[in-house]
């Protein structure tokens, strides 16, 4: 048995093993071979995706060019776009912005034309108080001026009566009863001299209280004015009325002395309280009531300040109306009997015109007291 494993093993070990070795050689040469076709293979398909590769990163770069181009164009037009579509409102802007400056100087040029209409109706209307007021200052005035005028006549009668006995004395030679004489005419001269002066006074204060103009300021007796204006106002609304009476109560203060003010704005402003206040006490009497009509004026000097007030015992001025008493065309009586302008004008004047204060206190049914403040200048 061992003998025939030997015998084998001389007989075909040898060659298998021969066989095998050139087998493994070829195997060898085979896989080599082999190895380097797939690397070759490998090495093409490496290349061949390297260079793919690179096409598509080409493309892929020239797409974007080309997204970005696109991209670009858009966006361009969309500013082209922008900006002419924000031309285009510019213009439209530009357009109604010069139709409505056009609009506005149109009506800037309507609103300054009837502002100027207003102006002009508001002068009319201020003047036609005025000239109302004084319609009703002429009885007063008439009233006034006939006193002096009186006087100027009777002391003429009676100067041409002792001029008459002049003659006769100097006929007979009798020249002290001549120097008496001239001495009575003289004394009359002065009494129609000193009365011809008032009359002119009460006309040059109608004229100034009828002009459209305002007159400057000078030194003025405010306690004369006052005094002037209550009673022509009083003898006015007499002259309207026979059967009013009213009593007239005056405290003025003679430490004031002259102040600078405008004597025609002042004369207008006093006559307005004034009328308004005896209207008060009429209007009161009208009612039945059982009372004595009274208006008082009286005058003060207090410091650097002069005071003026004007008080009735009439109707008086319930709180609300007080509130607005003041305001351009209010008025508390019946239409046709006042324009709403009177106490707005006073008012005007003496704040604006003299920098002074116009105020009122009244209780309904109890009077009422208006009281004018103005700075010594």
């Amino acid at each position: 048995m061992r003998w025939q494993q030997c015998n084998w093993r001389r007989t075909w070990a040898k060659p298998i093993c021969n066989h095998y070795k050139i087998f493994k050689q070829y195997a060898d040469s085979l896989r080599s071979l082999e190895s380097e076709r797939m690397a070759t293979r490998l090495q093409a398909e490496f290349d061949f995706s390297k260079k793919e590769l690179e096409f598509q990163r080409k493309s892929l770069q020239q797409r974007w060019l080309i997204i970005s181009a696109f991209a670009s164009l858009l966006v361009l037009i969309a500013i082209v776009w922008l900006v002419n579509r924000n031309r285009k409102r510019e213009h439209r802007s530009n357009v109604l912005l010069q139709r409505k400056n056009i609009d506005i100087e149109n009506q800037k040029s309507i609103a300054e034309k009837t502002l100027e209409e207003l102006k002009a109706a508001q002068q009319q209307l201020v003047q036609h108080e005025k000239m109302a007021s004084l319609g009703e200052l002429t009885a007063g005035i008439a009233h006034e001026i006939q006193n002096p005028l009186n006087f100027v006549n009777n002391f003429s009668a009676l100067n041409q009566e002792l001029l008459a006995e002049m003659k006769e004395e100097i006929a007979n030679q009798n020249y002290n009863e001549v120097v008496l004489l001239a001495a009575n005419v003289e004394a009359n001269e002065d009494k129609i001299a000193h009365h011809g002066k008032r009359a002119d006074s009460i006309i040059k204060s109608m004229l100034m209280h009828s002009r459209g103009s305002t007159s400057g300021k000078e030194p003025t007796d405010i306690n004369a004015l006052a005094d002037e204006f209550l009673r022509l106002s009083y003898h006015g609304l007499r002259a309207k009325d026979k059967s009013f009476n009213a009593t007239l109560k005056t405290d003025y203060d003679p430490g004031i002395g002259k102040v600078q003010v405008s004597a025609q704005e002042m004369g207008r402003v006093l006559l307005n309280l004034y009328n308004n206040a005896f209207y008060a006490v009429d209007e009161k009497k009208k009612r039945g009531d059982v009372f004595e009509p009274t208006v008082s004026v009286r005058t003060k000097k207090d410091g650097n300040r002069i005071f003026v007030f004007v008080c009735d015992n009439g109707v008086g001025i319930p709180q609300s109306v007080a509130e607005k008493i003041f305001q351009p065309f209010y008025t508390t009586k019946p239409t046709g009997q006042g324009t709403g302008l009177g106490l707005s004008m006073s008012y005007d004047i003496v704040t604006k015109q003299h920098g002074g204060e116009l105020s009122v206190q009244s209780n309904e049914g109890e009077g009422a007291e208006f009281k004018i403040e103005l700075p010594v200048v």
